[in-house]
């Protein structure tokens, strides 16, 4: 499903969880590149993967047909942009229609562990810094930096729904924040992989804290971790 390259001989692994909004994929991307890692977006292979379902009109319930085509659905980061195969989808997956379903489908077992694989052998072959919602305790249980991002449902809906806008894409703010709330109630309660902070995580609350600040801190572990 994921294209793999050939990577470092010993790769360090970064995992960074935390509920949507809570600045993961913001934070993951600029610290790899700081490290000089590759980001992997897991969030946006679950979008990905939400978008095509939806475009094939197969609802969470056809586990069946999910199963089957999750055998030939091909997705790949192409120059850190998604594409579904060989389309970019980058934009589509972060329309309000996408924030609302996500969550149904990221929680079927079936898509998990065939993501989760793919998560787990791109990792194993480069250093990365991988965000999400399981990392730390499903995919990168070995990593050797676990960050564990959070802020208060106010400031993620306010980050929404700027990010939003600046796509394109409009919503209000009291139906962002509904929907945070709603996921974050199926993310923690699904069956499968849940999202949890790891026992062995770093907790990081960014409510009032801005991007570099966040983005220092991380850096600042990553560093003590690898002696760099």
């Amino acid at each position: 499903m994921i294209e793999q390259e050939k990577g470092d001989e010993i790769p360090m692994q970064i995992a960074i969880d935390g509920p949507a909004g809570s600045g993961k994929s913001t934070i993951a991307k600029i610290v790899a590149q700081r490290m000089g890692f590759t980001y992997i977006d897991t969030g946006a292979m679950y979008r990905g993967v939400t978008l095509y379902f939806l475009e094939k009109r197969i609802e969470p319930e056809n586990t069946r047909a999910i199963a089957e085509h999750l055998k030939n659905l091909k997705l790949d980061f192409i120059n850190h942009r998604m594409h579904l195969d060989h389309r970019d989808i980058s934009k589509a997956i972060r329309s309000p229609e996408i924030n609302r379903r996500v969550s149904d489908y990221a929680r079927i077992p079936q898509i998990r562990e065939a993501l989760q694989e793919q998560q787990r052998a791109i990792a194993g072959r480069k250093s990365v810094v991988m965000d999400g919602r399981d990392i730390g305790t499903f995919v990168l249980k070995d990593a050797e930096v676990k960050i564990y991002l959070s802020a208060s449902d106010h400031e993620r809906a306010r980050r929404r729904q700027k990010d939003l806008r600046d796509q394109g894409f409009d919503a209000s703010f009291e139906e962002i924040l509904e929907n945070l709330k709603e996921r974050d109630a199926i993310d923690s309660s699904r069956s499968h992989s849940p999202l949890r902070q790891a026992e062995d995580a770093i907790a990081i609350d960014t409510t009032s804290m801005t991007v570099s600040e966040v983005v220092e801190a991380i850096t600042r572990i990553v560093e003590e971790v690898s002696h760099v």
